[in-house]
């Protein structure tokens, strides 16, 4: 959440650099104050008091000036420690920048803690003017970015319960996956709850199943009926006594576990609308076609409010994964999709593009032309579909206005783009290859 424009050199001075490496236990640290050739080192317990008295102590030495420190976090436990001390600037460096600095001054492979402080603090004074200082966002957007990551996981966590319970019901109570479509839902959980064998289900009087079924807000009398017919007639999957224990007790601790998750998702979906509806880009980012409730918040995310963070849209497509990267060697060349990156944030554009395809007239057109005439996979094509859309909302982003579509259609009749005729009409002709997307040839 921290990528800003570089920091000119100038425009602070510099009272020392420093590097710190980061471990579960102990921090690596090495310092060099401006002016002097020789580096000091040491190492740093990593918990708060000790990070305390070693930011007061820097304070104290170089009368509040500020400190340029170099670590491969951008966030984490230490970076949120050093964060609260305004004399302290953080650069945090990609861990495989990091690495392949270190590699090209030491080929062998030879690693160790207070060595890769040495490399950190010599790409900060070397390269300086190439990293990226750190500059937070807003407390709601940052707020707004640890709620969306952490749903993101906890629906991942729900689908991973999910199939778990799928694999042990096939076991020994397959009919399960029959009666109901979805088994992490709450009817499924209740039913395992209350019954988590078929012998026992069918000990219990119909009169009791109608009842349970009603309750939980099945209203058609049909399928009531149905249910509880195939529930009398079903034949067990299994005898083994094992088997059978065995997956009811299983049963049982997923169901558990997959009601503490759904749970949990409700809290975050709760906070994360609040958050949403109270943001001065919540309007701007729910105008783009395809954006729901799940997408907004993860566009505005990836945005951030700061509109000095990105330049132009060509950062945010790189920076993303979007832009494919280019590899030549002689006479070969090739373009592949780039492969690091923030995952969630590519993924969230590729998601959000691939949603739009069925609301965005120009999105879909471009999307069958992409697959029909290009022989693109489906993946591909949402990739270039994206790419597009990241330079139509940082446009909207920077300028404050939510997206509409007809406007934008119409800038690009008059540009010729469109060529006057509707949309459908130039799927065929007038594209270009860039960098491996399709584009219009009048954009």
């Amino acid at each position: 959440m921290a990528e800003a424009a570089p920091l000119a050199s100038s425009e602070l001075e510099w009272a020392a650099f420093a590097a710190i490496d980061w471990a579960d236990q102990k921090n690596f640290w090495r310092l060099r104050p401006v002016g002097s050739s020789q580096s000091e080192h040491g190492e740093l317990e990593n918990t708060p008091e000790a990070v305390e008295v070693w930011a007061a102590g820097l304070q104290q030495r170089f009368g509040g000036r500020p400190i340029a420190v170099c670590l491969e976090q951008s966030r984490g436990g230490l970076v949120y420690m050093l964060a609260k001390y305004a004399h302290l600037v953080l650069f945090p460096v990609h861990p495989t920048t990091a690495a392949r600095y270190r590699e090209a001054f030491a080929p062998s492979g030879a690693k160790s803690d207070p060595g890769d402080t040495g490399s950190l603090l010599d790409l900060l004074l070397r390269h300086r003017e190439q990293l990226r200082p750190l500059r937070p966002d807003t407390v709601e957007t940052r707020l707004l970015q640890f709620l969306v990551e952490e749903r993101r996981r906890t629906v991942d966590d729900r689908t991973r319960e999910n199939n778990r319970l799928t694999d042990c019901l096939k076991l020994y109570y397959p009919q399960i996956l029959r009666w109901f479509d979805n088994v992490s839902s709450p009817l499924v959980g209740d039913f395992l709850e209350r019954w988590p064998s078929l012998e026992q289900a069918q000990r219990t009087r119909p009169g009791t199943l109608r009842e349970f079924f009603r309750r939980h807000n099945c209203r058609s009398d049909e399928l009531i009926e149905q249910r509880i017919a195939e529930i009398y007639q079903a034949i067990a999957a299994t005898k083994d006594a094992a088997v059978l224990e065995a997956g009811t007790i299983i049963a049982r601790g997923l169901v558990a576990q997959l009601k503490t998750l759904r749970e949990q998702i409700g809290v975050l979906d709760k906070r994360i609308a609040e958050l949403v509806a109270a943001h001065p880009d919540g309007a701007l980012f729910a105008s783009l076609p395809g954006a729901g409730a799940a997408l907004v918040p993860r566009l505005i995310v990836a945005f951030g409010t700061d509109r000095e963070r990105y330049r132009s849209a060509y950062q945010i497509q790189c920076y993303s994964g979007i832009a494919p990267v280019k590899e030549a060697s002689g006479k070969t060349s090739w373009v592949h999709a780039r492969y690091i990156c923030p995952k969630f944030l590519r993924q969230s554009f590729h998601e959000f593009a691939a949603h739009s395809i069925a609301q965005s007239e120009w999105a879909k057109a471009y999307y069958d032309h992409l697959v029909r005439d290009e022989k693109k996979s489906h993946h591909a094509a949402v990739r270039a579909v994206a790419f597009k859309w990241i330079r139509i909302i940082f446009r909207c982003w920077k300028d404050r206005t939510p997206y509409n579509e007809e406007i934008y259609l119409q800038s690009r009749a008059r540009r010729g783009a469109l060529l006057g005729r509707p949309l459908e009409a130039v799927t065929s002709v007038g594209w270009k290859t860039v960098a491996g997307f399709q584009k219009f040839s009048g954009n």
